[in-house]
């Protein structure tokens, strides 16, 4: 169904959970269901997919039960991507609930040594996530990232998604194109540009540098429409998958308007760019957006 809703919106990526996302174990796919995914993905128009782990799961967490079982969860996870085929699975790093960060990275890196182990047959990655770094979440500065990858002992299986929401909010000023450049150039230094592997293209109600998550839909937040002309222009990543994590209705209307905004800023000129109505109209009625 994911894969369907995504079509159903023009979507050409699609993110999903392997799961439900607050739970720590699900069900083995059934046979079914995995057939029934197989077909569509013979329908290219949906030709990049990727996951998303869930929600419960905190690698930074102390020596407690729940360690041990977002361990134990984000093996279940990674099993269930490599029988869809997923190439990646996007995770939080964790948060370290007052440890510290250095204590916090530590026990992140233990934790991804052993789980990676436990996988060592699978090709399936982790795609570390950037964050807004609100309460102890660790994350909010790419340099956290860095030190991840530098102390795992596989550190082919890992890589980078990065939220712009995110990076906005955690004190990343990527409104300008040069500030763009410094965000990316840090991501480069800290953990190389080829392990970039996917974006979260969404606008932020939070201040920049906040250190709050909270999603806005594409030129209503703070980071401003203009931004993601330069984002969506940049050439290094013009075959990379991104989604939205922006709000949503049973309709996906709000998806259908954020994709347009977006498309319509690739290969714009900043000053091209221009104010003005959008009306979407689904299921719930007509609504009219300022773009």
């Amino acid at each position: 169904m994911a894969l369907r809703r995504a079509k159903t919106i023009g979507a050409n990526a699609c993110q999903l959970f392997v799961k439900s996302n607050m739970r720590w174990l699900g069900k083995p796919h059934d046979p079914e269901d995995l057939l029934l995914y197989a077909k569509e993905l013979v329908d290219q128009r949906v030709s990049k997919v990727f996951g998303h782990t869930g929600y419960l799961i905190n690698l930074a967490a102390p020596d407690c039960d729940k360690r041990r079982r977002s361990l134990e969860s984000l093996v279940h996870e990674l099993e269930l991507a490599e029988v869809l085929g997923l190439p990646f699975l996007v995770m939080h790093p964790g948060a370290h609930l007052g440890a510290g960060e250095k204590e916090g990275i530590h026990r992140i890196v233990e934790g991804l040594d052993e789980v990676l182990v436990k996988t060592a047959k699978l090709r399936v990655r982790i795609a570390l996530e950037n964050t807004a770094g609100q309460g102890s979440c660790l994350g909010n500065r790419i340099a956290h990232l860095g030190q991840i990858f530098e102390k795992v002992k596989q550190p082919g299986r890992l890589g980078v998604c990065l939220d712009t929401a995110h990076f906005f909010a955690a004190g990343y000023d990527i409104r300008s194109e040069s500030g763009w450049k410094l965000a990316i150039g840090e991501a480069g230094s800290c953990v190389g540009i080829r392990e970039i592997l996917a974006f979260h293209l969404n606008d932020s109600k939070a201040a920049l540098g906040s250190r709050v998550d909270r999603h806005a839909h594409i030129g209503e937040g703070l980071i401003g429409k203009a931004a993601f002309r330069h984002i969506l222009n940049d050439e290094r990543f013009a075959e990379h998958p991104a989604c939205l994590e922006t709000p949503k209705s049973e309709d996906l209307h709000e998806d259908i308007w954020n994709l347009a905004v977006l498309r319509g800023l690739i290969g714009q000129k900043s000053s091209q760019i221009k104010r003005g109505n959008v009306a979407i109209k689904g299921k719930t009625g007509s609504k009219k957006r300022r773009g």
